[in-house]
């Protein structure tokens, strides 16, 4: 797979291009064509994840960080209105990072899932 396909990615950074690439590096391209499909099914945009940080301004407090996996964090941010909202206001800030180890996850994951089933 060229990194073309990978720019394909709706809002994809140089650091998730390279991790990308160093994940893909041993799959065959059977193997890279069904990580990539599947990857991208699961991976969130920056500017989605922002948005969802956001909400919590108005409400909904910690569904951003539910959806990063961070479940328990999730429900300590409703309840206390996102620390009030000094927390989520971080979180505003580092999104950036949430979000990319959020991905960094999901794209080992998919890597071991991919290579168990296409051998």
């Amino acid at each position: 797979m060229n990194q073309q396909q990978l720019l394909m990615l709706p809002g994809i950074q140089a650091d998730e291009i390279a991790l990308l690439q160093d994940i893909m590096r041993d799959m065959s391209e059977a193997q890279q064509q069904q990580f990539f499909v599947m990857y991208n099914g699961k991976r969130k945009e920056q500017q989605t994840m922002l948005l969802i940080c956001l909400a919590g301004l108005i409400g909904f407090a910690g569904i951003h960080r539910m959806i990063s996996g961070d479940v328990v964090l999730g429900i300590l941010y409703f309840l206390t209105a996102g620390f009030c909202f000094i927390g989520t206001i971080i979180d505003a800030v580092n999104i950036k990072s949430i979000t990319f180890e959020y991905n960094r996850k999901e794209a080992l994951e998919t890597a071991q899932m991919v290579r168990m089933m296409i051998k």
